[in-house]
């Protein structure tokens, strides 16, 4: 990208955020809704006013890393292992019962089992990005619905590995080349996570000790930021989710000395990139099939969020003893479908799909 034009489109985006967030925040409608917005008048659907969308989604992929990053910091392994429950227990439980529904209506109008199956798990699966990012927006992460949704995205970020490697095998030609014996894929995951907790433990805190000795702030940002790209690089080595590994290294450094100053360190960089993140996305919208078949969008769109929303509150009233309002809260912010980009990075050999948002088509 030439600098000149990485210039224009840097206005451009600047100026999108900088208008359509204000004015979706007076609309009482959230910073979101207008990043998106704003996404959309701007991308190739819209004005088209900026070329690159995917180059752009690449590179605010980090803000969702730097996000789940922060949420780490806040989240000591003691606490994690208390939400053991919530994770694998409602995690679990709304992703089977919610991909299961889904599958049998597609199976209702007349889809195979094999496309209704990757459809359910697809669907059942919701935005970390969305949905984090509004809890934190209304300082809701700490409630008791905001534990909640926190607990079902995070099984739903390890879910996706399971799901992508269930993908090729319903696929009906596979592939000529070799592939990895599970069992070898299944020790390189455990390896993996075992290397960067391990790691973690011995080598984090002295690197910011060091840091923090130079006693320059531009130093101690840079190490903030190299430990979350490496974490995330490594794990992506391992074809596991990059994000999840940013999350693993801010849960790490929860009991450090230094967790206070590593997040405000890193906000600013987290903020930013996120909005550019949500633009981006706005980008990818096909506002011309919304024109041309809206009945259809509109149903489709209605069904998903009635039928997803009954599921989370039915689940969070039955099983977790949630009040109402805190179901019903719960329900909307985990209704939506799909995820971001980076909640799952494949790895070399597995070239099925690069995002929970593709297995929702």
């Amino acid at each position: 990208m030439q600098s000149d034009i990485f210039i224009q489109y840097a206005v451009v985006l600047l100026l999108a955020a900088v208008v359509a967030v204000p004015l979706a925040r007076r609309s009482r409608l959230g910073a979101v809704l207008g990043y998106l917005a704003a996404g959309a008048l701007i991308g190739p659907s819209g004005l088209d006013l900026v070329g690159n969308a995917e180059e752009i989604a690449h590179v605010s992929e980090l803000g969702i890393m730097l996000m789940l990053f922060v949420i780490g910091l806040e989240l000591s392994p003691q606490r994690l292992w208390v939400m053991r429950r919530h994770v694998f227990g409602l995690g679990s439980l709304q992703l089977l019962v919610t991909a299961l529904a889904i599958g049998l209506v597609c199976e209702a109008f007349g889809l195979g089992w094999k496309a209704a199956l990757v459809i359910g798990l697809g669907l059942a699966l919701s935005s970390t990005a969305i949905g984090l990012q509004i809890l934190s927006e209304r300082k809701e992460l700490q409630t008791g619905h905001g534990r909640l949704a926190f607990a079902i995205l995070l099984l739903q970020d390890v879910a996706a590995i399971p799901i992508f490697a269930l993908i090729p095998a319903l696929a009906i030609h596979k592939a000529t080349g070799g592939t990895t014996p599970d069992t070898l894929v299944i020790l390189r995951v455990v390896g993996t996570i075992v290397v960067v907790i391990v790691g973690g433990r011995y080598l984090l805190r002295p690197l910011f000790r060091i840091a923090a000795r130079s006693q320059i702030p531009e130093v101690f940002t840079a190490s903030a930021l190299l430990v979350v790209l490496g974490t995330a690089l490594i794990m992506n080595g391992a074809g596991l989710s990059m994000s999840l590994g940013a999350f693993l290294a801010g849960v790490l450094l929860a009991d450090s000395e230094y967790r206070h100053e590593i997040e405000s360190r890193i906000d600013p960089f987290k903020g930013l990139l996120l909005g550019l993140f949500f633009i981006s996305v706005g980008m990818s919208a096909n506002a011309r099939l919304v024109i041309e078949q809206p009945l259809i969008v509109a149903a489709m769109l209605l069904g998903l969020l009635a039928l997803k929303g009954a599921i989370l509150f039915a689940l969070a009233r039955l099983v977790v003893r949630e009040d109402s309002g805190s179901a019903l809260r719960l329900a909307a912010v985990l209704a939506q479908g799909g995820n971001s980009p980076s909640s799952y990075s494949p790895s070399p050999s597995n070239t099925t799909s690069s995002s929970k948002a593709s297995v929702t088509c």
